[in-house]
């Protein structure tokens, strides 16, 4: 396929052209043009899927973010699960377990995508728990009342639902498909979030409210991160948009992040921490002060308030379940020596 044939394709094809899934014997100058091709086609808005031919650069990409995507939806229900067994109500204790269960299925989801791409999940996790694997920044921060579960729902999932909309139209079919599902159950945990703190402010005492303004206080800035550095400081955008991996910039959705929560905020009744935050008629856009990114960059490095304590939760899970990884795996085997008609398989 050409690159003048590349022009006649549907917007979002499944079709590939580069289906091979071997490059052993090509020349750096065939691989060069197959390169060539491919960023024509996503360029195009080509769907690439497990089976076609990609960069070696791409599905590195993919299995970066994918992963970290992962570990955040797992590393994600550790804040709010502390507060299970300390819900004001049943019916608050049955919406935050549906949210956590929400949270693991995420987590399996994208696994099983990073899978597509010749990722095993066991190196994945061992890559979170050593350290060498990243995930959202947010999470390393304490749950300390009540009140921060709904902030959590609010800000936190407000956050995520505006960056993971974008990714039901990434370039990778089968992380673009799981996002689908994804982003229905996220939109309902923004809501409860919302729905939660704006009948508490409503209904609840002074000290009620007291403690929803403390808590959004402590979350502000840590919301403000999760979509990663000022796009003049981040690595991997530019090559991830290139690729229609990424659709939008941080700074992109950040800002629209900012629209979004001062508009609501106004609703339930509180206020948003930053005395700078402010309507700005010529851009469209809310001008507000930028997060601390020097405390960014320590989180992420893995000196945060809980970093050391959510990896240990992690650890401790693996470790206290590795039975059922050796029982499947052992299962997974004789499922194959069954197939292959093994005469000494017993």
């Amino acid at each position: 396929m050409t690159i003048n044939q590349l022009s006649n394709l549907p917007n979002k094809s499944v079709m590939s052209p580069l289906d091979e899934p071997s490059m052993a014997n090509v020349s750096d100058i065939q691989i060069q043009s197959k390169e060539d091709v491919f960023d024509a086609y996503v360029a195009h808005g080509g769907r690439v899927e497990a089976s076609h031919w990609m960069p070696d650069a791409y599905r590195k990409t993919l299995i970066r973010q994918v992963s970290q995507h992962a570990h955040s939806e797992i590393v994600g229900m550790l804040p709010e699960a502390n507060w299970l067994i300390s819900a004001p109500s049943l019916e608050r204790k049955q919406i935050l377990i549906a949210k956590v269960q929400d949270e693991a299925g995420h987590g399996l989801y994208l696994y099983s995508v990073a899978e597509t791409l010749g990722a095993k999940r066991k190196d994945l996790t061992d890559a979170l728990i050593d350290g060498r694997a990243k995930y959202s920044s947010v999470f390393n921060y304490p749950s300390l009342t009540w009140a921060d579960v709904g902030t959590i729902g609010w800000l936190v999932d407000g956050a995520a639902i505006l960056n993971q909309v974008t990714l039901c139209e990434t370039s990778y079919g089968p992380y673009a498909r799981a996002m689908i599902r994804i982003c229905r159950e996220e939109s309902f945990h923004q809501r409860q979030g919302f729905e939660a703190l704006y009948r508490m402010f409503a209904e609840g005492t002074d000290a009620q409210r007291s403690m929803i303004q403390d808590s959004i206080n402590r979350w502000w800035a840590p919301s403000l991160m999760m979509f990663g550095p000022p796009d003049t400081d981040s690595n991997n955008s530019a090559q991830s948009m290139k690729w229609g991996i990424k659709i939008k910039t941080n700074d992109t959705l950040r800002q629209e992040f900012v629209n979004t929560i001062a508009k609501q905020s106004r609703i339930i009744g509180v206020t948003i921490p930053d005395p700078s935050l402010k309507w700005c008629p010529v851009s469209g856009n809310y001008v507000f002060t930028q997060p601390d990114w020097e405390e960014f960059y320590e989180v992420i490095g893995g000196r945060g308030m809980c970093n050391q304590d959510r990896l240990e939760n992690i650890r401790r899970a693996r470790d206290d379940n590795e039975w059922v990884m050796d029982a499947a795996e052992k299962y997974e085997a004789q499922q194959g020596n069954y197939a292959a008609g093994d005469p000494n398989h017993a």
